[in-house]
């Protein structure tokens, strides 16, 4: 399965775990939730959908790997107590907590939030000392003598063998406790995640047009070669703070994230390449509606690669625009709840600076718990700014508490508000202007199911059309949709013919 098969999975596997009976009880009792086991090669986005479940479910995440691990450390180091039997006293020797489960523990204290997930990665490359006690914590969900919370998934993974020298193949009577997920890597699944976190144009466009190289490991005279999903989301952002400071992008800084001679090279080749396609194509100009004859015959007469990478550029600038949108959307449409709050109370300045410090600490629970993404984050940090920003020119302009002042919160809210339409007027026309020149350059090629396509799998795209409407994209969604269901009824004469 994919990676994104094995996030559904697993959540779906959580929440039935996590099921309560009337009494409080859990459903399935502790013995019965068996670990899940993650397989598959490394780098290909393993610990990222643990956070990203851990984020959408709204419980905690504690991360450990076991390659570090010794028995000490996992189970807790011995200690001597005096302990009284039958009238007699003896030294009994005793065990401090597991620095695992203490730290469980600690993320329930500081962040409030009692359930979550226990993810162990590099689970079967665990010390020689520890291998025997794994086998007790995999169906008692215990470490030495402590247990792991109730509440508490627990979730591992690894790698297969060809990939770690550190394995230990787990034997059958360990594998009979786990739930095994082999997870395999996969462009088209990650491309989505990509877009997401703003991985940069370059590298999706290159991807696009070289698929094979987005997960590629061979052995050659030279040693391991490899180049992983890791490495190019790691590599996409040097790039774009390079970009940004105008430091020199090159084949050197590619060979630091990409471990692939023949790769590298014709990565650098193709960021040539795309940095030329920005010069002569202007996409400014093109999603403004400023498009020469010139322009879209030179388009017209461009090869493949070039068609896709043009339109991989265009793509990614509204994309983003899109997303900021998105989240700007989120922002006010959250920010309304302590604003109302601070309409109905008594003194407008008291409520704002409540529900700042609510803010800030409900931030700080979720950090702990592990369970923010970036995307709340930056949601949660703008509803705090809003209100400290707006308590503090209150008082400094002297706005007499009350209906006075609340009207003034309410003013600069509305700001936001109008500036956040124009943006979505001025987005929407780029958007026209991008169908517009995909019409009229490419006309029945594949480019407009391509571009269609991309603004029905992205989640930001999606969310944008389904909030404000587009109608360009309903428009040849369903020109294509009628042509293939043409194609589609064509095939099935065609079979009834033969």
């Amino acid at each position: 399965m994919n990676i994104n098969q094995a996030k559904n999975y697993i959540k779906d596997s959580i929440q039935i775990y996590l099921k309560k009976d009337e009494f409080g009880d859990y459903r399935i009792p502790v013995v019965r939730q068996r670990p899940i086991f993650l397989l598959g090669a490394p780098g290909i986005g393993k610990t990222a959908i643990m956070e990203q479940i851990a984020q959408e479910m709204g419980i905690a995440l504690v991360s450990y790997s076991m390659t570090h691990h010794t028995r000490q450390s996992a189970l807790g180091l011995p200690f001597i107590k005096e302990k009284e039997y039958g009238g007699k006293r003896y030294d009994v020797s005793e065990y401090t907590m597991s620095e695992i489960i203490a730290s469980i523990y600690d993320t329930m204290e500081e962040s409030g939030v009692k359930e979550g997930i226990l993810f162990l990665d590099e689970i079967n490359c665990v010390s020689e000392t520890l291998a025997p006690s794994m086998l007790q914590f995999l169906q008692y969900k215990v470490f030495g003598k402590h247990k792991v919370p109730e509440g508490w998934v627990i979730v591992t993974a690894g790698n297969p063998p060809e990939y770690n020298k550190s394995v230990r193949e787990f034997d059958v009577v360990t594998m009979d406790r786990l739930k095994v997920l082999e997870v395999e890597a996969d462009y088209d699944t990650w491309k989505i995640y990509a877009r997401q976190r703003g991985v940069h144009g370059a590298v999706l466009n290159f991807l696009e047009l070289k698929k094979e190289y987005f997960y590629h490991m061979e052995t050659t005279a030279k040693g391991r070669s490899y180049v992983t999903a890791r490495g190019w989301e790691d590599l996409s952002q040097v790039m774009l703070m390079y970009e940004e400071d105008g430091l020199k992008v090159d084949e050197e800084l590619f060979s630091q994230y990409l471990s692939n001679e023949k790769i590298v090279k014709e990565f650098a080749a193709y960021y040539d390449l795309y940095n030329k396609y920005k010069r002569d194509y202007q996409v400014e100009a093109l999603l403004s509606g400023k498009v020469s004859d010139p322009m879209i015959e030179k388009a017209r007469k461009a090869s493949f690669d070039e068609r896709l990478s043009l339109l991989g550029m265009l793509l990614d600038t509204v994309s983003n625009e899109m997303k900021d949108i998105v989240e700007t959307s989120a922002f006010l449409s959250e920010l309304m709840i302590p604003l109302k709050a601070a309409k109905e109370a008594e003194s407008v300045y008291g409520m704002l600076d409540k529900q700042a410090q609510a803010r800030d600490q409900l931030m700080k629970n979720l950090e702990k718990a592990n369970s923010l993404s970036g995307a709340e984050k930056r949601k949660h940090k703008r509803i705090y700014a809003f209100l400290t920003t707006t308590k503090r020119e209150l008082s400094e302009q002297n706005v007499a508490d009350g209906e006075l002042a609340f009207a003034s919160v309410k003013e600069r809210f509305d700001r936001l508000v109008a500036d956040m339409k124009s943006a979505v007027a001025k987005t929407s026309e780029r958007i026209h202007y991008l169908f517009e020149f995909v019409s009229q350059a490419f006309e029945d090629g594949n480019e407009m199911l391509v571009l269609v396509t991309e603004f029905t799998v992205n989640p930001e795209s999606s969310k944008y059309i389904s909030m404000f409407g587009c109608e360009d994209y309903h428009k040849y969604n369903e020109v294509l949709m009628v042509s293939k269901r043409q194609e589609d009824l064509r095939d099935e004469i065609a079979n009834l013919m033969f």
